[in-house]
């Protein structure tokens, strides 16, 4: 087999390789952050990936670095050049081989990844240690984006699912939308605040492009999307965003995430968009909040009830204006208006003149000066045809339009126009001698 196919890729992070660390001091500081926490030595070896004896001798006495000191072995002399060159190649031993090999090094390619294994295994420990972070009741909630694809109907429709949990309580809030764009984010969270009686002090995002639109980590510089950020501003929220390639951060929600997919949507079948959203918010309120959660080991709603329902800050009630699409579009002939690949019956006389459309979250409206808009709900998928619930559309052109018979008033056209008297040229000229005098 060739080498280079039977590599080892070793992920890591810098290590000791002829000093074999045993236990990071981050590691010591999760395990004592975790006891204070409340955690048994059982839940904190589970959360760090330990050993529960490794656990327990930890919080029986002061960090120091302990250290197994390791035999004298051919790749020692290249030790400090492993060190520097490892992390750039990401730990591929068959390149770290290769190169050795052109420094006089003898040994085989399966001595390499046995000198390396301990900084992958040291490495590995350190990526799956990740210390959860609990906030007060009130303090954050976290959102984030999931879809799925569902059957609405005949048809399966790539559904995106706007989740709010409350981070205290682990309360959960759920609705699908066609998209991720600014209107179903801004309709979203005005949803959520309703169904929670209020908003948390603090919301931590990933970094779309709905939110942000740039930031420098180092100096804490942000380009806010200017609806979003004034739309939070009117809620009186703290926006809180994750660091790049840190998405982890927000783990209560992404764990929210997996828990609709898997619990609420699995096996199941709706006529429509909106009652997908009826039977959502049902989960959320029968089985959601009444399970016992796993970390918490309480119901979210009686630890809501019982800690953060108070802390929640009430919304303004005026509520904020919709954020809508505007434009104007001419009504075909048939009087169905084309919206995102859907079309929509409007009053049969409107047709061929000029409309405002209004595109809102889940609502499209279609209106004239001085007369009643049309609503229809926004349909899901496209190439359909909403429904008119109006009264019967039945139209007959103006009268005047059209006319029986062949035309009168054809210039060209020289037809009969019946017997002419003929005269002589006497009676012609005694005619003018009279009007003459």
């Amino acid at each position: 087999m060739d080498m280079e196919s039977s590599q080892e890729m070793l992920a890591g992070a810098p290590g000791g390789a002829s000093e074999v660390s045993l236990i990071e001091e981050s590691v010591w500081g999760a395990v004592r952050g975790l006891r204070e926490r409340g955690l048994s030595r059982k839940a904190m070896a589970r959360e760090l990936d330990l050993d529960v004896k490794t656990v327990r001798k930890w919080l029986q006495r002061a960090w120091s670095p302990q250290r197994r000191a390791g035999q004298a072995r051919g790749l020692d002399p290249w030790e400090s050049f492993l060190r520097g060159r490892a992390p750039e190649v990401s730990f591929n031993a068959a390149v770290l081989h290769r190169e050795l090999l052109a420094q006089g090094y003898k040994g085989s390619y399966p001595t390499v990844v046995r000198y390396l294994r301990p900084w992958r295994e040291e490495a590995l420990r350190d990526q799956r240690s990740t210390v959860r972070f609990e906030t007060d009741p009130g303090e954050q909630a976290q959102v984030d984006w999931g879809s799925a694809w569902v059957w609405l109907g005949e048809q399966r429709v790539r559904v995106h699912l706007f989740v709010m949990v409350l981070g205290y309580s682990r309360r959960i809030f759920v609705r699908g939308y066609l998209g991720e764009g600014l209107e179903p984010l801004l309709d979203g969270h005005a949803r959520a605040f309703e169904h929670f009686g209020g908003r948390t002090a603090t919301i931590l995002y990933d970094n779309p492009r709905t939110i942000v639109l740039s930031k420098d980590e180092a100096s804490g510089w942000v380009e806010w999307n200017s609806t979003f950020k004034d739309r939070m501003d009117f809620y009186g929220v703290e926006i809180r965003l994750c660091r790049y390639y840190r998405a982890r951060t927000k783990g209560k929600v992404e764990s929210g995430v997996k828990y609709v997919k898997r619990n609420a949507l699995a096996g199941r079948r709706f006529r429509d968009l909106e009652e997908l959203n009826t039977g959502l918010l049902e989960w959320c309120v029968g089985v959601a909040d009444q399970r016992v959660h796993g970390t918490t080991f309480e119901q979210p709603a009686a630890r809501f009830v019982r800690s953060e329902a108070a802390k929640l800050v009430a919304v303004d009630e005026r509520p904020p204006a919709p954020r809508e699409q505007v434009r104007t579009q001419t009504v075909p002939s048939d009087g169905l208006v084309p919206v995102e690949s859907n079309r929509y019956p409007v009053p049969l006389e409107w047709a061929g003149r000029a409309i405002r459309v209004h595109v809102r979250a889940e609502e499209i409206l279609f209106g004239r000066d001085g007369e009643e808009p049309v609503r229809h709900h926004r349909l899901s998928g496209k190439h359909q045809v909403a429904r008119w619930t109006g009264p019967p559309r039945n139209w007959s052109p103006p009268r005047g339009r059209t006319a029986d018979g062949p035309p009168q008033w054809d210039p060209a056209y020289v037809g009969v126009t019946g017997d002419v008297a003929v005269r002589s040229l006497g009676e012609y000229e005694s005619i003018a001698a009279g009007v003459a005098s």
